[in-house]
């Protein structure tokens, strides 16, 4: 066995790379996380187990579909585009390689549960409370794997926390530039502030809170974070000329946040539910 920056070699079959390590260690602390939420809520944990390898599979086919879709300035650059993706289908399926877009991530998720909860006669929107903080959890794990692939760092910088990116791993332009802002860092932080901040509301208004809130809540914080990150990244993807990742969320945590608003807005005082509805089941 032996171990170089990307993973660890047994023998000559075998390459287990940290960036796939560090997304499974981050989906599997995020569903202890979850299975410990829907305990504490009277739920059965192992419907979380039970899930997770659904979910887990669908995420990482979202994201996988969500980068091919959205190739960054730089593969471009390298004939790496959608097309080419669709052309050489092992290319396609190489996640270990890195290339995984987080939205697309949370769209296959989403599904997943969906199809789950309504098969076993579930409400969706509580278990996506339990989920939620289990998901930011996973990000801001995952975000790791970045820094050891060296991929999605920021704009050139001098500041103390600065990263060192290798010759190789620089874009163009910036051949001769050796320190860059670890943005995967800074999403990192965010995105257990964020968790912190679900947990706290979670716990603190338990019973102000209709289901689906603490989700509704990630769907705000979450992008926020993405949005400011994104204008210190130097490769983000484009579409038609904007970085599509920023305003995607944009939209996505305005229309959460608007969501959130009028259902509080439209809920009886002290009934539990909202107006004119029982409560929404997936």
């Amino acid at each position: 066995m032996t171990i170089d920056r990307m993973g660890i070699h047994i023998g000559n079959v075998f390459y287990l790379r940290f960036y796939a390590m560090i997304i499974i260690a981050g989906a599997i602390l995020g569903a202890f996380l979850a299975s410990r939420l829907a305990k504490k809520k009277g739920q059965d944990p192992e419907v979380i187990w039970d899930m997770f390898p659904w979910v887990l599979i669908a995420g990482i086919i979202g994201a996988r579909i969500w980068h091919i879709l959205t190739p960054s300035p730089s593969l471009v650059a390298q004939g790496v585009t959608t097309w080419y993706y669709l052309t050489h289908p092992l290319k396609a399926i190489a996640i270990w390689e890195g290339g995984l877009g987080i939205l697309g991530g949370v769209i296959g998720g989403i599904l997943a549960i969906y199809f789950y909860t309504k098969s076993k006669k579930l409400d969706m929107l509580q278990w996506l409370d339990f989920l939620a903080p289990a998901t930011i959890l996973g990000q801001a794990i995952g975000r790791w794997g970045n820094f050891v692939n060296q991929e999605l760092y920021g704009a050139p910088t001098n500041l103390p926390w600065k990263i060192y990116i290798e010759p190789a791993y620089r874009h163009s332009g910036f051949e001769d530039v050796a320190y860059y802002h670890p943005t995967f860092l800074y999403e990192s932080i965010w995105n257990l502030i964020i968790l912190g901040l679900l947990l706290w509301v979670g716990n603190r208004f338990s019973e102000k809170l209709i289901h689906g809130d603490i989700f509704l809540l990630y769907l705000i914080g979450y992008p926020i974070g993405r949005f400011l990150v994104e204008f210190l990244r130097l490769d983000s993807s484009t579409v038609i000329g904007i970085n599509i990742n920023q305003w995607i969320m944009v939209v996505i945590a305005a229309l959460a946040g608007a969501i959130l608003v009028l259902r509080h807005v439209r809920r009886k005082p002290g009934s539990g539910i909202i107006e004119n509805q029982t409560e929404i089941q997936s």
